[in-house]
């Protein structure tokens, strides 16, 4: 299967994706690790996470998907919300806790 159909059917086998540099346990980097503590602190259960640097194809691919240059970028019901600073953001707002139950919700 080919990058971009691995990436689409990810996105809809899950309510929320993140597709990060490294796992939620090891992060690679600290955007990374930013986004996994924001949306555990918003409540986040069912957070499937992709690590870009054990597939090539997907790390290359996915900046021309979702049109976002940089890791890690966070989709919810299959749509783009954005990076770690984004995330954060919406942390900060309260907003991302709601994204969460919602999406979990569905």
């Amino acid at each position: 299967m080919a990058a971009m159909e691995r990436i689409k059917a990810k996105l809809e086998a899950h309510p929320i994706v993140l597709f990060m540099k490294g796992t939620p346990e090891v992060p690679m980097c600290g955007y990374s690790k930013r986004a996994v503590d924001a949306l555990r602190a918003a409540g986040a259960t069912r957070l499937h996470t992709v690590n870009v640097m054990a597939d090539p194809e997907i790390r290359a691919n996915l900046p021309r998907y979702a049109d976002w240059p940089t890791f890690p970028q966070l989709f919810v019901q299959g749509e783009l919300i954005g990076g770690a600073d984004i995330v954060a953001e919406l942390a900060e707002a309260g907003e991302l806790a709601r994204i969460v139950a919602e999406a979990e919700a569905a």
